[in-house]
């Protein structure tokens, strides 16, 4: 056998291996306080050095190629949680979710391109562009603290904010992500006013309007269209398709395509809240979504193995521990101060600020665009809060949520009687 051919065959054995591996771990992992994405993180690491690990390791030299292999697992994610997310959108329903992306969002950013600034002792726009990627509650690792699938009980309160913020703050991200690639060109004073109207503005209303305007569109194609609609095909794959369309609409109208199909999906699910195909769509997502997170965290686990921290120090620790210690649950907190959640309710949505894909995203969707600080890793820099989180998160993720769960059930059975 000639060494391709060798090459192609581990090459096939490991990524087969992975696959099933993905759908069986949650199982074993149910009754331990581990996740998928530490074990993924895990066998990258661990991993003997072959062509496929080093082919792995090597998406984080590569931005661009990073970026739309991220953007992928993303935007899955998105129309997963889209689709689980059955409670009608309104002022109060979503109160929590309001005020973790209009208050605790914009702290966050602040907070964390502070710290950054003057722990790393960056620029301010590098300062920012850190804020901004690593603000956003991740809606691939966040998996386990999110409501349950469609006809499933949501899960509660504490469930339905952390998934219906994850839901749309990558999108809301996106903004300063900008603002900080414009200022590391040119001074505030001369792009203020374009990012203002047309990145904050325009760019968030254009998602809205197109997400909601094909969500319309899809639930009378799934489920009124005379004879032919697409829940009579009972195929999960639907639910890409109505996505990338959605989200290629998006773009071509310079949108924010992340918010587009997060409001395409929340608007499919209303149109027929209750239909089985929902639960076959998300379903399908949530497959998917797996299988490219864990094979993007082995390659994160063997860049990590090949050197990705070896520029870490005291600093990056620090500001690890700033971000997922002091700057999340404040900001959340204080974003959650004089609503009706229970303090146990409010420190658990303040702690679960997950990192995780959009950090990736951002940081490889601005670095494949223009240089910023010579003087900074923003790979080691950011990666190591997403690390620090997916550890820290994955470990806790299950028994907190379980005594959630538990709490809420008690509740419920005493308010009955």
């Amino acid at each position: 056998m000639t060494g391709l051919m060798l090459q192609i065959s581990v090459g096939l054995i490991a990524t087969g291996a992975i696959i099933l591996l993905t759908a069986w771990l949650p199982l074993v992992l149910r009754s331990l306080p581990l996740s998928l994405p530490i074990l993924a993180v895990a066998i990258g690491y661990f991993a003997i050095p072959h062509s496929w690990s080093v082919a792995a390791s090597a998406l984080f030299a590569h931005d661009h190629l990073l970026e739309h292999l991220v953007e992928l697992v993303v935007l899955v994610a998105l129309m997963g949680v889209g689709l689980r997310t059955g409670r009608p959108v309104s002022l109060h329903g979503w109160r929590a979710t309001w005020r973790l992306l209009g208050i605790a969002m914009p702290i966050t950013i602040a907070g964390i391109a502070v710290f950054c600034r003057f722990i790393m002792d960056v620029s301010w726009p590098t300062a920012l562009l850190v804020g901004a990627a690593l603000a956003p509650t991740d809606p691939v690792l966040a998996a386990e603290v999110q409501v349950g699938p469609p006809g499933e009980e949501e899960g509660g309160e504490t469930r339905f904010a952390l998934t219906s913020e994850a839901g749309l703050n990558d999108g809301l991200a996106f903004p300063f992500v900008l603002l900080a690639i414009l200022l590391a060109e040119q001074p505030l004073q001369s792009v203020w006013r374009d990012w203002l109207v047309v990145d904050v503005v325009w760019k968030i209303c254009c998602g809205v309007l197109v997400g909601f305007a094909a969500g319309r569109l899809f639930g009378w194609l799934t489920f009124e269209l005379p004879r032919l609609k697409m829940s009579r095909t009972g195929d999960g794959l639907v639910a890409v398709g109505m996505m990338l369309i959605t989200y290629g609409l998006t773009e071509l109208a310079h949108g924010y395509g992340f918010i587009a199909v997060f409001v395409m999906a929340t608007t499919l699910r209303a149109s027929e809240r209750d239909a089985e195909f929902h639960s076959v769509m998300a379903g399908f997502t949530e497959q998917t979504e797996r299988v490219l997170m864990v094979f993007i965290l082995i390659g994160f686990g063997n860049a990590i193995a090949e050197g990705l921290f070896r520029s870490i120090g005291w600093k990056e620790v620090a500001l690890a521990a700033a971000v997922l210690l002091v700057v999340r649950p404040v900001s959340a907190w204080l974003s959650l101060l004089g609503s009706r959640f229970p303090v146990g309710a409010r420190a658990l949505i303040a702690f679960f600020g997950i990192r995780g894909m959009g950090t990736f995203y951002y940081v490889a969707y601005a670095t494949g665009r223009i240089g910023f600080d010579r003087g900074v890793d923003l790979w080691a820099t950011t990666g190591i809060v997403v690390l620090i989180s997916v550890l820290l998160h994955g470990v806790t993720s299950m028994p907190l949520m379980k005594w959630v769960d538990r709490k809420r059930q008690g509740n419920e059975a005493g308010s009955g009687h």
